[in-house]
């Protein structure tokens, strides 16, 4: 498949890649072609590698972007990840030209944990 042009982008966390992934694979299940490679493992992908449902991932990337010091690609991160401890975000902050104080991380896992 040859794309010309990109019409819109969009992040989306690995549950809801999951989510359209399924979709994509209900609707080729009527077709007589099988799904092809990188499709296939795509799905497999996103079915061992995703936590929670996809609206509860969109919920909780919703309610990070709320919170200082925080962009929209690390809430992805975070919402894949679900880390449980202060360094694994940390970790994910480790690019930033800033760090956060344990308020800040205090706050992270605060949402994490309830999501």
């Amino acid at each position: 498949m040859i794309v010309k042009s990109i019409l819109s982008e969009d992040l989306m966390t690995l549950a809801e890649v999951k989510e359209a992934l399924e979709e994509i694979r209900l609707r080729r299940a009527e077709e007589p072609e099988e799904l092809g490679y990188e499709l296939r493992r795509a799905i497999k992908h996103a079915e061992i590698f995703s936590k929670g449902e996809a609206a509860e991932s969109r919920k909780m990337v919703e309610e990070l972007m709320g919170l200082e010091k925080m962009t929209n690609e690390i809430a992805i991160k975070i919402a894949d990840i679900r880390p449980k401890t202060k360094d694994e975000i940390r970790a994910l902050y480790a690019k930033e030209r800033f760090t956060l104080l344990d308020e800040d991380l205090d706050a992270i896992l605060d949402v994490v944990l309830r999501g």
